[in-house]
């Protein structure tokens, strides 16, 4: 079926600025900057190539910790794809024209950590997966914010910053979807030419929102945050964080999750046109042992 923007903006119900704008919003939180379509026919084409072999063989996120410092900044133009020491994440941008975080790998109290420093910017690091099942799946992670944003709300989708992300996407079947929904992703891969992930769940931490708020973005009900910190009190404390990503997800959702394709981080100050430093250390999925 071919929607043209005029009929899909008038049925979601959005004037077409603001329905731009949102759809931005939603890049900064949702979308992974690939097919999804792409990445199943890449890793099916692998798969068949690869030897045989026993052992069940699942894919790590590279720790921070295990990668070799290095002193410049991972810009825009900087190869992470292929770099050894920066094994499986790379950088991925919202648009064009928004300006980029910096992220730094670089030693910090004995050991490797991201530093980012946002200047109104937007952009993070991704690793994509090979689809995991997340029935058993744990995710822990340990971060830091170094400021607050003062101004930000993440209730509020024109200043919707954070010192601190990770966003986890999830696959699924989107023609099971509401004609809403599914006209929102329709709109977003006609002006970003990406396709966004079935659902996008983000840990974040909030200026204003308190711990534990469940917080649905306003315009794509299938992007939503947790907010597991919150305010000034722990600012320049590392926090640790474990979760199980099923449960969370169960609850964001109100259904059982697909799995999981890719992991990322993003530290954000476009909307708020302000600045800010965060730390972030390992992140690791892990897997209740069965009895």
């Amino acid at each position: 079926m071919l929607l043209n923007r005029k009929n899909i903006l008038s049925s979601i119900g959005l004037p077409p600025k603001l329905f731009s704008y949102a759809l931005v919003a939603l890049l900064v939180t949702g979308c992974t900057g690939f097919s999804h379509d792409a990445q199943q026919r890449e890793a099916q084409r692998i798969e068949e190539q690869r030897p045989i072999k026993t052992e069940r063989e699942e894919p790590e996120v590279m720790k921070f910790s295990k990668m070799i410092a290095k002193s410049e900044i991972l810009s825009e133009n900087t190869l992470i794809a292929s770099s050894e020491d920066l094994l499986g994440w790379h950088l991925w941008t919202l648009a064009p024209h928004k300006n980029k975080t910096h992220y730094h790998l670089q030693k910090y109290q004995g050991k490797t950590v991201i530093h980012a420093d946002a200047i109104a910017s937007a952009s993070g690091l991704i690793v994509p997966l090979k689809p995991k099942r997340v029935s058993d799946l744990n995710l822990a992670w340990s971060w830091k914010a170094l400021a607050n944003i003062a101004t930000a709300d993440n209730a509020q989708g024109s200043i919707d910053d954070a010192p601190l992300r990770l966003v986890l996407a999830f696959e699924g079947d989107k023609s099971q979807l509401p004609l809403k929904d599914q006209l929102a992703f329709e709109m977003a891969k006609l002006i970003s030419g990406h396709d966004l992930p079935y659902a996008t769940l983000m840990y974040i931490w909030s200026e204003k929102s308190p711990v534990d708020t469940l917080i649905t973005n306003k315009h794509l009900g299938r992007v939503k945050a947790i907010v597991v910190d919150s305010g000034t009190n722990q600012l320049n404390v590392w926090r640790e964080h474990r979760r199980s990503i099923e449960q969370d997800y169960q609850n964001a959702f109100g259904e059982r999750p697909g799995k999981l394709i890719a992991i990322g981080i993003m530290t954000d100050t476009d909307n708020t046109k302000s600045s800010v430093k965060a730390i972030y250390g390992d992140i690791e999925l892990t897997r209740t042992p069965k009895n």
